[in-house]
């Protein structure tokens, strides 16, 4: 049987550039998987809704970026090989997410936030900074951003217009999934972050939130 060959620190850098690459490149991104969106179709709304559902789903699109850098920036630092796999394997349903809200970014007439290489390097650094305490802290950091990301995204359903039926079929499946990312890192030994870590994480999704839904 063959082995599998043994990704050096180089080659897991050349691997997070390639995905820098592909994760930021204008043109659209392709999913592995089905969009939830298909064969729905959305109720009427006005001009004022669908900006604002636009502008959600770039907050939420902005959101996928941030994820390809903090899951490729545990990669690249990850001690044990089961954990950098975890990673890549939930990058991998994160970058389905990316489609999906790039898809519909398109479909409401708008386009991802102007500042995407500004939240893939900062979620790459905190991601890489949290994993060099040590795989348990870098799980922990991945279980609060996925619980913290899971709020908001139950929170874009409530402020979702009524008719924007397809995007709601996107968040509920994205954040389904992002339940599932943090408790695969619960299971696989997360320690629980420090409360100002936690705080401070709210704080810096606050200010991103708040800029990628206008830019």
């Amino acid at each position: 049987m063959m082995k599998t060959r043994q990704l050096s620190a180089f080659d897991r850098v050349i691997s997070g550039f390639d995905n820098a690459l592909r994760t930021l490149r204008p043109a659209p991104q392709r999913a592995s998987r089905p969009n939830p969106a298909v064969g729905i179709d959305d109720g009427a709304m006005t001009q004022a809704e669908k900006t604002h559902a636009a502008g959600l789903m770039r907050v939420n699109h902005a959101g996928e970026i941030a994820a390809q850098g903090l899951y490729q920036g545990h990669a690249a630092v990850a001690r044990n090989e089961d954990v950098r796999k975890q990673m890549a394997a939930a990058a991998l349903e994160e970058r389905d997410h990316l489609a999906w809200c790039d898809a519909r970014l398109e479909e409401l007439h708008s386009a991802p936030s102007a500042l995407r290489p500004v939240w893939y390097l900062g979620a790459f650094t905190f991601g890489a900074l949290s994993g060099v305490f040590g795989d348990k802290w870098s799980l922990g950091f991945v279980e609060e951003t996925e619980r913290q990301v899971s709020e908001h995204l139950g929170s874009h359903l409530k402020q979702l217009p009524q008719g924007d039926a397809r995007s709601r079929a996107i968040v509920r499946q994205m954040r389904a999934e992002e339940e599932v990312h943090g408790a695969s890192a619960n299971k696989a030994g997360a320690a629980k972050l420090p409360r100002p870590v936690s705080a401070l994480m709210r704080q810096v999704a606050k200010v991103m939130t708040g800029i990628a839904y206008r830019i």
